[in-house]
């Protein structure tokens, strides 16, 4: 995969009760997201989607920067700690990260592995990776400035999966399998965080989010393109309430960065007008549209029914600012499961897979 990686080589114990009131919400999250995938599966024959190509940035990213030349990685303890075998693995999380809930959900793999993995068998293959790049963007300022792998390269690798696939099972079952599969699209965060206070000289909030909808529906439309039908889009999660935004624009009272959340809440009501439009302009596609925004701020907002402790400090060093290498700080939280995000920016496995199954679950069935 030499020639991929050049893409971007430019750059307190709780109670019984408490428990048990915990594992309630659990149960009630997890069988209102199976009800919705059966009637998903049984309103398409009961088939499943036989594959899952995930797109973005840290929040999806299964570990395909291992293999990049950039600061942004987490293939270092304390991230991995809670991850089967106990091993750090480039998810920016303790544990399992969002693409691994995705697939999950379709019923597919519990583990979504990075494309860049040299060391993929076949079935890995055909049941889908993660193309995903942390610190990406729409905008490919944004990859540029923390030299992920852009989203134009992105669609490259899928199209060279493709071809490797042809040549190894076939044409015939690859199409098969890339019109029935899920292609699960999660970007923007770095975008409207990072890139755009750099440039809002050049543009109001407005024409800013309006180009990211213009780079975000040319590469929707090319995955369509390219035989993609099935084609999710989550939503920005209300990145202004991460920890690290607290702190630097919060004040003392550590307060959501409203101004942010306010971007991020206009690119998404643009994204779900983009939805329905390629959905009545492009025969046979099926883009979905998924909340993340709601499910986060409802875990900020009431975080005690899902058992969180903390949901303005992350698990890692201080939970303040720290990030990728920031992590290995010491100070690390004992229980993770009490925090809503792991280190300063990304959610820790269990609001992972909460925020996962109550974003999909609503909207699932409308794949099929």
């Amino acid at each position: 995969y030499d020639h991929i990686v050049k893409f971007d080589s430019g750059n307190s114990s709780s109670s019984p009760m408490a428990f048990l009131h915990i594992l309630f919400v659990g149960l009630i999250v997890l069988v209102s997201a199976a009800a919705n995938i059966n009637a998903a599966e049984n309103s398409n024959g009961g088939n499943q989607v036989p594959a899952v190509f995930v797109f973005g940035d840290s929040l999806v990213d299964t570990g395909n920067n291992n293999y990049i030349t950039t600061i942004a990685k987490s293939n270092f303890p304390p991230y991995g700690r809670d991850f089967p075998g106990k091993r750090p693995t480039g998810r920016f999380s303790n544990g399992r990260g969002v693409s691994d809930f995705i697939a999950e959900i379709l019923g597919v793999k519990e583990l979504l592995p990075p494309y860049l993995d040299p060391n993929l068998d076949l079935q890995q293959l055909l049941t889908g990776v993660c193309f995903a790049s942390s610190g990406a963007g729409y905008d490919p300022r944004t990859s540029k400035l923390a030299s992920a792998i852009p989203i134009t390269s992105q669609l490259n690798m899928m199209k060279e999966y493709i071809r490797k696939m042809n040549a190894t099972v076939g044409e015939a079952r690859v199409n098969d399998i890339t019109s029935r599969s899920a292609y699960m699209i999660f970007m923007g965060s770095n975008d409207v965080t990072n890139i755009y206070p750099v440039v809002k000289a050049l543009y109001s909030e407005d024409s800013y989010t309006d180009l990211m909808i213009n780079l975000a529906t040319d590469f929707f439309q090319k995955l369509y393109a390219i035989g993609a039908r099935r084609i999710g889009l989550l939503n920005l999660p209300p990145t202004g309430c991460a920890p690290a935004l607290r702190v630097l624009t919060g004040g003392e009272e550590r307060a959501c960065s409203e101004s942010l959340n306010r971007r991020i809440r206009m690119f998404n009501s643009k994204l779900s007008l983009a939805v329905d439009k390629m959905n009545q302009e492009l025969p046979g596609a099926k883009f979905v549209l998924f909340d993340v925004y709601s499910p986060v701020l409802s875990l900020v907002q009431n975080p005690a029914p899902y058992g969180f402790e903390e949901v303005a400090r992350g698990c890692c060093g201080t939970g303040n600012i720290e990030t990728a290498g920031l992590c290995v700080l010491p100070g690390t939280c004992t229980d993770a499961t009490k925090y809503l995000f792991w280190d300063s920016f990304h959610p820790t496995e269990t609001a992972s897979r909460i925020l996962t199954y109550q974003a999909l679950s609503p909207n699932l069935s409308k794949f099929f």
